[in-house]
């Protein structure tokens, strides 16, 4: 018995009872197949009724798996086209089933000229990886990969960008030292191949990977979906407090819904799930926007989608936008950093004090008021450090936001966001303690006035039919866009106020309505 069976048998001991079988995805609404090209590759690892040989797969018919989701694992001993391995992934997206690695990978993993690209990407990494590691006194080596881990920890970050752009179960990455390091060729390799070491970070790696294979589930209740809602636990102004992350999960629960936290780590699992709600502050340029892609592409419902997430994290598109469309903003010019002469007469249309804000900024960060002409230009120097586009809008104040969510073109809750305290904006990130933001007041959608509402959803409506949170200001019987915001806060205490468990309904709901017209063909 190899070290892995011991090690799966203590595993299994911890988390079953004596009498329980160790395939309880049976009693799921999901299933995970594991395929080997012969039995006897499973050897060194604890039995299991998930496990098929690649012919008996093959053979499968697609009789009483209606409504069931199925992930495949497919660990044949090759890929080669036409092979059996190759053969499982086609017929497993043809059965509509999730399978690693897919064609398309299979396919890239073949010819360098498809996956060089990628890898250039990554050489630029890699040599701040390498910089203080044993590998410096040699030319040259190959580093196994394990569904994206490695037990060489400076490697660690790189093997998970690897198998974000190449998903396969195990992966032969040769490095040469030229000038430099980089990453001479990529290739699948082969379970029945692995030493007794490798099959211990294999097993535990596969474990990470996919435990709803070896796991007892929660509950014997069967859930009709499976939602994944990606959080980022250390992010320090989330759009969902724990508490509303806590709700998600209970009301997703009596709906029959099992909602499920995930993290930037858990990139490679977006196939287990329905459905991906964001709950992170969302970026173009980070994660959070590779997730939202990489969920479309696989078929999930997404909220929000990445349309929407270029749409509302760059305040330019927004600005004409609302400009083309006549509805009401602030008046805002742009200011490109290659023209300095338009910084001399901004000023003079728009009035001190104004606002300068970066496209991409969130949470009022990038945004400053200037009261002069000096401050103006030392305020630019500042930002086109970071862009080379800037917007200056008119100071328009007033002692509140409104913050009106809206949800597939309805409005569905209503705010008032208060100045920080002694702050012209909602957030002070120079404050201490509760100063950082103003007080919150929540009311019912009928409450807020009907201009603000109206032109909330007018706004939300060009942007999509996703989860929105629309900015205004209103003095007297004008009112205003400030922004859109693609993941608005639904935050347990604030914006659940009036709705409560209903806010979460909503959302909930709306998902399982598109998930339901996704399942019979239908476009919502």
């Amino acid at each position: 018995m190899s070290a892995v069976q011991g090690h799966w048998r203590e595993v299994s001991k911890q988390s079953l009872p004596a009498a329980t079988c160790l395939s309880p995805v049976a009693i799921t609404s999901s299933q995970v197949l594991i395929i080997v090209e012969r039995k006897e590759d499973w050897a060194s690892y604890f039995p299991s009724e998930d496990i098929v040989s690649a012919q008996e797969y093959l053979e499968q018919t697609r009789d009483g798996e209606s409504g069931k989701r199925v992930q495949v694992i497919n660990l044949c001993r090759s890929y080669k086209y036409l092979g059996h391995g190759y053969y499982c992934s086609l017929l497993a997206e043809a059965r509509g089933h999730k399978v690693i690695p897919s064609v398309r990978t299979i396919s890239e993993l073949t010819r360098k000229a498809l996956y060089g690209l990628a890898l250039d990407d990554l050489d630029k990494t890699l040599e701040k990886a390498l910089s203080h590691h044993l590998y410096n006194d040699t030319e040259g080596f190959t580093l196994t990969l394990y569904f994206g881990k490695t037990h060489i920890e400076p490697l660690q970050d790189l093997a998970r960008q690897l198998f974000e752009v190449f998903p396969c179960p195990i992966l032969l990455v040769e490095f040469r030292r030229t000038n430099g390091w980089h990453i001479e060729g990529i290739k699948s390799g082969a379970l029945h191949k692995l030493r007794d070491d490798q099959e211990d970070q294999f097993a535990n790696a596969l474990d990470s990977f996919s435990r709803k294979v070896w796991r007892v589930p929660r509950s014997r209740r069967m859930a009709r979906y499976d939602l994944a809602i990606l959080h980022d636990p250390q992010e320090a102004l989330p759009p969902s407090n724990a508490q509303a992350l806590e709700n998600f999960i209970r009301v997703g629960r009596g709906m029959g819904i099992e909602v499920e936290l995930i993290e930037r780590k858990d990139y490679a699992r977006l196939a287990e799930y329905d459905g991906l709600l964001i709950r992170e502050t969302t970026s173009v340029d980070n994660h959070t926007y590779r997730f939202a892609k990489k969920a479309e592409s696989e078929g999930l419902v997404v909220m929000d989608d990445p349309a929407s997430i270029l749409r509302c994290t760059n305040k330019v598109y927004l600005t004409d936008l609302l400009n083309s469309h006549q509805l009401g903003m602030p008046a805002t010019e742009i200011l490109y950093k290659e023209r300095p002469e338009d910084f001399e007469r901004v000023g003079e249309r728009l009035g001190f004090p104004l606002v300068l804000k970066i496209p991409d900024g969130c949470f009022s960060r990038g945004v400053i008021k200037v009261e002069s002409q000096q401050a103006l230009l030392e305020a630019t120097a500042e930002l086109f450090e970071h862009s080379v586009l800037l917007l200056a809008q008119e100071f328009f104040y007033t002692d509140y936001d409104w913050r009106i969510g809206v949800l597939n073109r309805k409005p569905i809750f209503a705010c008032q966001y208060f100045m920080s305290k002694g702050h012209w904006q909602i957030y002070n990130h120079k404050a201490k303690g509760q100063d950082v933001n103003g007080e919150c007041r929540t009311l019912a959608v009928h409450e807020a006035p009907r201009a603000v509402v109206e032109l909330a959803v007018k706004t939300a409506n060009l942007i999509g039919d996703g989860l929105y949170g629309v900015d205004l200001k209103q003095a007297g019987d004008k009112v205003v866009v400030i922004e859109v915001n693609d993941n608005p806060n639904l935050d347990a205490g604030i914006e659940d106020a009036y709705l409560q468990d209903d806010l979460y309904s909503l959302v909930l709901e709306e998902f399982v309505r598109r998930l339901e017209l996704k399942r019979r063909g239908q476009a919502w």
